[in-house]
């Protein structure tokens, strides 16, 4: 059984003026009232609309396809443990195309089998950079080559944005959006 969240979503009527603000520009993006990393992140509101919008930015206009971007963030999500993030960009990895054998992988901890170039390219460049906290020069030469200097930023850019919001999400204890299927790792 999952701990209890620390930090769920703030009732609309019990919005601060600033949270009723960041809201209102959340919803006016997204449709929704603030969840998931949003809801622990509406208690510091600017903070959350600044981490919401470079979010939106590297997920939605980043230079790498959408299926590399969801198994990064999935590789993200599995290293912190954490089943929201997870429960979330797995889906949206197999809609974008990620075999499920690949996901099963990262799930397990494991390097997959079967990748083509590119997954094996970004998946080994952001299991180094979660292991090591840098590149390689050979790594960094390999993305400059395939993505330019602008994927060599937006690539550590978005797992630092993942980590954040899986240390958040861990952070409030937020539940999963759907079932828990990470294994815990040793804490």
């Amino acid at each position: 059984m999952a701990a209890p969240d620390r930090m769920p979503p703030i009732p609309p009527s019990a919005y601060s003026p600033d949270q009723k603000a960041a809201a209102a520009d959340f919803r006016a993006r997204r449709g929704v009232e603030p969840f998931g990393p949003y809801a622990p992140l509406l208690r510091s509101p600017q903070v959350m609309l600044d981490v919401e919008a470079l979010g939106r930015r590297l997920r939605y206009g980043s230079c790498l396809p959408e299926n590399l971007k969801e198994l990064a963030i999935c590789q993200v999500a599995r290293s912190f443990s954490q089943q929201f993030e997870w429960s979330v960009h797995v889906r949206e990895a197999e809609k974008a195309g990620v075999a499920p054998a690949i996901l099963a992988a990262v799930a397990d901890g494991r390097r997959p089998e079967g990748m083509t170039d590119e997954e094996a390219l970004i998946h080994d460049s952001v299991a180094e950079l979660i292991a090591t906290r840098r590149w390689s020069d050979v790594t960094y030469g390999r993305i400059v080559a395939r993505y330019g200097e602008q994927g060599a930023v937006e690539i550590p850019a978005m797992i630092g944005i993942y980590t954040l919001l899986a240390y958040v999400l861990n952070v409030g204890r937020t539940p999963s959006d759907g079932p828990e299927p990470l294994t815990r790792w040793p804490e």
